[in-house]
């Protein structure tokens, strides 16, 4: 408890006060009211306007993305993504356990089911070595498609997820993909500003998808935007996602079921001045994350996670891995109590009720995090 203490101070002194302390919380110092005003202005607030494009080109020109397309949430973005590269009913996608539930509900809207397979320890995302290993011992190629050889199905696609901000080894991932002609695709939801080997976050896979939720490292209230090097596959996101109507003045025709998933331009005006201020953000929170390591150094039965080896990290949410649970647990009790805002990983998705039948692999480092792991307030400091 004297400890629990001790780490509820330290972080009552980051953020220099007595009141509630948040996991973490937008700020909005860039001109939001500014450019959302102009947008009400306008009455361009719905999905036709000039921030939409402004966003996505601002998107591809910080990512190096070559193209990006804007949508409501994370989550259809990640819907969308897998449709795009073919995921449908009665296939298998591999993904990780240790991932919000948006992962797999996105795999599950395209009437496919998910394939769990463990993480590896230091980056918290989907093992390429374990991915591999279980695929020679369950899968096989005929006819050029991955097959379960216990379930019949077609293993179509693969979702690892940057946990926490942290860049999972996506190239060896890739790597496996290729070997085993399954498309890959990126939960980059909390990765925004997050880069390995020198590439940002997305760039790796056929798609992407990044989140822009209340709570992520920028925001547009709700929304998230894909990520594509691939002309056709940009053209046929956009179209999707704006119902999959036909061009023209002033006729309404479609030429396939498509989605009313694109961002509203009162949106995409907060995320411009948002997005302006990203480098502050990034900035403020690797200070944060320096702050963090160095006070849990003398510590040591609490780690604090650092961002992976060949990664930078934008440290979305600060982690600290607890000895045990119960610890853990202690802790959780005790920081809430205390108004200082923390929780647990996520429950582990294939425990859920509705993905409890979905095939597994050994799971023993994903059970170990889950057990372990807190996330710490780690909103940017604003003491202006």
């Amino acid at each position: 408890m004297e400890f629990n203490t001790k780490i509820v101070d330290f972080i009552r002194e980051l953020y220099q006060t007595n009141e509630f302390i948040p996991l973490h919380a937008p700020i909005f110092q860039g001109g939001e009211k500014d450019l959302v005003c102009q947008t009400i202005d306008s009455t361009f607030v719905s999905s036709v306007g000039e921030f939409v494009d402004q966003l996505e080109e601002s998107i591809c020109e910080y990512t190096g993305s070559k193209y990006a397309i804007a949508v409501v949430n994370g989550t259809a973005a990640l819907h969308l993504s897998l449709l795009a590269v073919g995921v449908s009913q009665n296939q298998e996608v591999i993904t990780q356990p240790l991932s919000f539930v948006a992962t797999c509900n996105a795999i599950n809207y395209c009437g496919a089911s998910p394939v769990f397979i463990d993480v590896d320890l230091d980056d918290m995302g989907l093992s390429p070595t374990l991915m591999q290993k279980w695929l020679e011992a369950n899968a096989s190629i005929k006819a050029n498609q991955c097959i379960n050889k216990n379930t019949g199905k077609v293993i179509s696609a693969c979702v690892p997820m940057h946990s926490f901000g942290h860049p999972c080894k996506i190239d060896l991932i890739k790597q496996v993909c290729d070997q085993w002609n399954i498309r890959l695709v990126e939960d980059a939801a909390e990765s925004l500003g997050s880069f390995y080997k020198g590439k940002h976050t997305g760039l790796i896979g056929d798609v992407a998808a990044i989140s822009f939720n209340g709570n992520k490292i920028i925001t547009t209230g709700g929304g998230g935007i894909i990520l594509t090097q691939n002309k056709q596959l940009a053209q046929k996101l956009k179209h999707q996602s704006t119902t999959a109507k036909l061009p023209h003045p002033w006729e309404y025709n479609h030429d396939d079921v498509g989605f009313n998933y694109r961002m509203p331009n009162l949106n995409a005006a907060l995320g411009c001045a948002q997005l302006s201020q990203l480098s502050y953000f990034l900035e403020n929170k690797r200070e944060l994350s320096e702050q963090y390591s160095h006070f849990f150094k003398s510590h040591a039965d609490i780690k604090f996670i650092s961002e992976p080896v060949d990664a930078i990290s934008n440290y979305w949410l600060n982690c600290v891995l607890f000895p045990n649970r119960l610890q853990r647990d202690e802790f959780l009790r005790y920081s809430n109590d205390q108004g200082v805002m923390t929780r647990p990983a996520w429950t582990l998705l294939n425990e859920l009720p509705m993905y409890r039948d979905s095939p597994v692999g050994d799971l023993t480092n994903a059970k170990k995090l889950v057990d372990r792991l807190v996330s710490i307030p780690s909103s940017v400091r604003n003491f202006s």
